[in-house]
């Protein structure tokens, strides 16, 4: 009973138990699903970073999602890390979410499928796959105590199915949210587990989310087999303790232990799967999402004529969203400025306006630790001040779990002090940030320019390190005049700490006017916008679906100054695009990871096909989205009110037209569907590339699901395919219609039913349009 006690809690924070007398392994474990997370958070532990999960579904692309997961797997390899926390599996439910980057898409059928195929490659790869985060877990705000409120048919239809078929797609691991889900705790829902148990007959581990276990004994009689992280505070070897005492039964931890094992031995003598080129997919990726929404003509640009390439994101592009699970890049990835001065014979860069930052990089200016090397000298005291560690760092966000250098401990009481010199660049005034968990003070060239004290975060701890709230000084510095900076913080007990800092410059007077005129003086215009990498934030929601009115505003000028402009959108979710008939072209690439720059010069150059769809629905108005406010009422509850009506289904259910519907997207090759013909299971069709140059078309099949319970009726992705053809070829497709299209949870009975009577059919390239429409009867 001890050792199997002590197989359902992790060791450490990334590492499960080991019983070597027993034959259990232990098996080390990173965060996802863009690639393999420093388990230190260290900027110095650099990995590949994949395009984001929204990014992944625009490519509409199974093969393609499992070439990704092929190569996260062979960075897991290389990282010694046999389990990996991904895909994530919730919903962009509102285009508010903060961490909607990271999620597939609002059509459940189209994130089940790119996640089950993500699962494929990673899992084929040698590696086991964890699907996150067991469920409703759709927003960040109060994301430790808000209660989402979702009926069962919602439930099943929609926020269930990509775990379904996950479960089929035999993942290693299912890892629990965070939130209730009506009324109860993830980690202690019986009856969640119990479906995924005893419905879905998945054997592999149900595992909390990180500190997310509250109750050892209501979570283990619920269904859960881990918790996470170690060492343990509510399970492991406590669970022995809650035998003994007849609060748990012992077949109960037995069989949480048979799990565990099983899963330890599975994945840590696994043959790693076949080498991919990495770079290749991770380009290939990138431009397969990008999703070309409108195009009169400008695109492809000429790679011969002078090109303006203007916005704050061509050189400082957002590859990734702000969580625990953000990748540390390598110096040499190229900016999407520099690969275009590398395609273009003629290139000039105007930025417009700066990045909108919440706390912008103190990384981006000119840092020299006082050891001479670039970036900040940090050192580690015990709370008597007693230095026991010292090192280098090229980041503005310091963030340690449970260890620290030198012996330290988060739990316990020390101090960390961050030396830099910044050279300005440029006068005028200046604002220096700072926070941290702990007692902060700030000190300029010596003398003590600000204090912030240790804030009361409550349960939370994660997401106030990764909102990063800070203080700051505003100063006027010379242009080559040094400054020393100096962070002190001295700290007490917590799960976690952090400290950070950042330095925004003066914003120069002309950048709008330089960038009007670069784009009046040139042939066309490469205008690149969006969000930054903490727009986008764990435990935090958005406010607007709009971009900054400082981009706004160059987005108009721009587009007056030079109508031959494409702007370029770098922000993973729905966004307000009501300027985009400004443009002569608008093309919306996401987080695209590490590639998009060369991905960005390929597609705009033609070398490459914009080859994505939309995963989302575009709203004309913020007020026509099904689901938009995430915030809690009172009492903590967040009703699903929309029920199975999510996105695109509550559009056309509504008779709503949206700026952009889902699928929407075109390439720079045209196609025609001919001799379409449908049954209940099998949609047939004949697809000619009808253009001189090679591209890609995503077949869509949108089946009609009638009116029950009050709902009414909506159409539905029933089946999809990405086909690319040569100049001319023609190929002949067939598309298996998923084989649960046609069945609806009632609530009146609480089981699966198929309705009776023909369903209408529509064949096209988007949502609603029908190439062929037709009426099919469900099968028996």
């Amino acid at each position: 009973m001890e050792e199997q006690a002590r197989l359902t809690a992790g060791a450490g924070i990334w590492s499960t138990p080991a019983i070597p007398e027993a034959g259990v392994p232990g098996l080390s474990l990173a965060d996802g699903p863009m690639g393999v997370a420093s388990q230190s958070i260290d900027e110095r532990d650099v990995s590949l970073l994949m395009p984001c999960g929204t990014a992944l579904a625009a490519s509409w692309d199974t093969a393609l999602a499992r070439e990704v997961g092929t190569v996260v797997a062979a960075e897991c390899r290389r990282r010694h890390v046999q389990a990996i926390l991904g895909p994530n599996l919730n919903l962009p439910r509102s285009p508010l979410a903060g961490r909607a980057f990271e999620t597939y898409s609002e059509e459940p059928l189209l994130s089940a499928l790119i996640g089950a195929a993500w699962i494929a490659g990673v899992q084929g790869g040698g590696v086991s796959a964890v699907a996150k985060h067991l469920v409703a877990n759709d927003s960040e705000t109060q994301r430790h105590s808000m209660n989402s409120v979702v009926d069962q048919r919602a439930l099943r239809e929609v926020y269930l199915r990509p775990f379904e078929y996950a479960a089929r797609a035999g993942v290693g691991g299912l890892l629990l949210a965070y939130n209730r889900m009506n009324g109860l705790p993830c980690v202690e829902h019986a009856d969640l587990m119990g479906i995924v148990r005893n419905e879905w007959r998945w054997p592999g581990v149900l595992m909390s989310d990180w500190f997310g276990t509250h109750d050892g004994a209501r979570s283990l009689n619920a269904g859960l087999d881990l918790e996470m992280p170690g060492p343990a505070r509510h399970m492991g070897e406590r669970a022995a303790a809650l035998v003994g005492a007849g609060e748990v039964p012992a077949r109960r931890v037995a069989e949480a232990a048979d799990r565990l094992q099983t899963w330890a031995r599975r994945w840590t003598d696994t043959a790693p799967g076949p080498a991919a080129d990495a770079q290749d997919v991770l380009v290939r990726a990138a431009a397969a999402g990008f999703v070309l929404l409108s195009n009169d003509g400008l695109l492809p640009l000429d790679p011969a004529q002078s090109l303006a390439v203007i916005g704050p994101n061509a050189s400082a592009p957002c590859y990734q969203g702000a969580t625990f699970a953000r990748i540390a890049l390598a110096d040499d990835v190229p900016t999407p400025v520099a690969a275009l001065q590398g395609a273009f014979a003629d290139v000039r860069h105007e930025p417009g306006v700066a990045p909108t930052y919440r706390l912008p990089p103190l990384t981006a200016q000119d840092i020299t630790a006082p050891s001479g090397e670039p970036g900040l000298d940090v050192t580690y005291a015990t709370a008597a001040g007693e230095e026991v560690f010292h090192e280098v760092r090229r980041t503005s966000t310091l963030v340690w779990f449970s260890d620290m250098p030198g012996g330290l401990h988060t739990a316990q009481p020390g101090r960390v002090r961050a030396r830099t010199r910044l050279i300005p660049a440029v006068s005028g005034p200046w604002r220096l940030s700072y926070g941290g968990t702990g007692d902060v003070t700030f000190l300029i060239d010596g003398a003590v320019q600000g204090e912030r004290p240790s804030p009361v975060v409550g349960g939370d701890v994660m997401g106030h390190l990764l909102r990063a709230e800070s203080g700051h000084v505003d100063l006027e510095l010379r242009a080559g005049v040094p400054v020393e900076l100096d962070y002190r913080m001295t700290f007490g007990g917590a799960r976690a700490q952090g400290l950070w800092f950042g330095a925004r410059p003066p914003e120069a007077a002309d950048l709008l006017e330089r960038a009007v005129a670069a784009a009046g003086h040139a042939a066309q215009v490469a205008l690149v916008v969006g969000e930054t990498a903490d727009s986008g934030v764990e435990s935090r929601d958005r406010t607007t679906t709009r971009l900054p009115d400082d981009q706004l505003d160059l987005i108009r000028r721009v587009c007056a100054a030079n109508p031959r402009t494409v702007v370029i959108v770098n922000a993973a979710h729905a966004v307000d695009l009501s300027w985009a008939d400004h443009a002569a072209a608008v093309m919306q690439v996401w987080f695209p990871g590490q590639g998009f720059a060369p991905a960005l010069a390929d597609v705009l150059s033609g070398a490459r096909e914009p080859g994505g769809r939309l995963p989302v629905t575009v709203a004309r108005a913020e007020a026509d989205y099904p689901a938009f406010d995430l915030t809690p009422d009172a009492h903590g509850d967040l009703p699903y009110g929309e029920g199975v009506l999510i996105g695109a289904r509550a559009f056309a259910a509504r008779g709503t037209v949206p700026a952009y519907p889902l699928g929407a997207g075109v390439g720079y090759a045209q196609f025609d569907y001919c001799s379409v013909a449908a049954d209940a299971q099998t949609v047939t069709l004949n697809v000619r590339n009808t253009s001189g140059r090679a591209g890609k078309t995503v077949v869509q099949v949108y089946l009609e699901m009638p009116a029950l319970d009050g709902v009414p009726a909506y159409p539905t992705l029933a089946a999809f395919q990405a086909v690319t053809l040569a100049a001319g070829e023609v190929r002949d497709v067939t598309l298996a219609v998923a084989h649960d299209a046609y069945r609806q949870w009632s609530q009146a009975d609480g089981r699966w039913i198929t309705q009776p009577g023909p369903r209408r059919v529509q064949v096209g390239r988007f949502l609603g349009d029908a190439v062929w429409e037709g009426t099919v009867t469900p099968p028996h």
